[in-house]
């Protein structure tokens, strides 16, 4: 893993055709922590946040863009929503054989599924990373099943090695989400598919 910080350029707002991406605000906290409660958000995760853990992770997230340059940013769809969940860039906090790395992760609301924002804001932070932070691989994981995300990251030019599929550490071998699959996709990998894919 190797990142390039960029001084205070790196806290600007990213913007898509439809996206801001941006840092959050203490006003983000109320319609995350709905995000992070509603159970088919949180199908693919271990439990459902309280407001207390939402918060918290907000506090992570906003430390992790302090000390890394990058993190996850809050997305906020002009005219339609202030906070519509987060997509973004983060080192992830476990150890697995693909460690070190930097993960590409989306959460969005249930009400902002199916209209190609998080294909749309992942391309755009596969950019970032490539461009700004001179990465040279970006990852992704998810749970088998998650189809969702699992088409995000093929429709943004990530691919799948079976061989790569692992155990998350953070959860007994016995839990039912604790298989992993794992995605990858490199600069020139990137270069390649960005223009060539389209939203499902």
């Amino acid at each position: 893993m190797s990142a390039r910080r960029t001084g205070d350029r790196r806290f600007e707002p990213l913007k898509t055709e439809r996206l801001i991406l941006r840092r959050w605000r203490p006003s983000d906290r109320t319609p995350f922590a709905a995000i992070n409660a509603d159970p088919q958000v949180m199908e693919y995760f271990p439990s459902r946040l309280t407001p207390e853990q939402s918060d918290a992770s907000i506090a992570r997230i906003e430390a992790h863009f302090d000390r890394h340059g990058f993190g996850f940013w809050a997305v906020e769809i002009p005219h339609f929503t202030p906070l519509a969940g987060f997509i973004g860039l983060s080192v992830p906090r476990f150890e697995a054989h693909f460690t070190p790395c930097v993960e590409i992760g989306w959460r969005l609301g249930r009400q902002y599924w199916g209209r190609g924002y998080a294909t749309e804001g992942a391309r755009a932070a596969l950019a970032w990373g490539f461009e700004r932070l001179q990465l040279s691989e970006i990852v992704s994981f998810t749970v088998p099943h998650n189809w969702r995300s699992r088409r995000v990251m093929e429709n943004i030019g990530m691919t799948r090695d079976p061989n790569d599929d692992f155990r998350h550490p953070a959860l007994a071998d016995t839990h039912p989400l604790s298989c992993h699959v794992l995605y990858r996709c490199d600069r020139s990998a990137f270069a390649r598919s960005r223009f060539s894919n389209t939203d499902p």
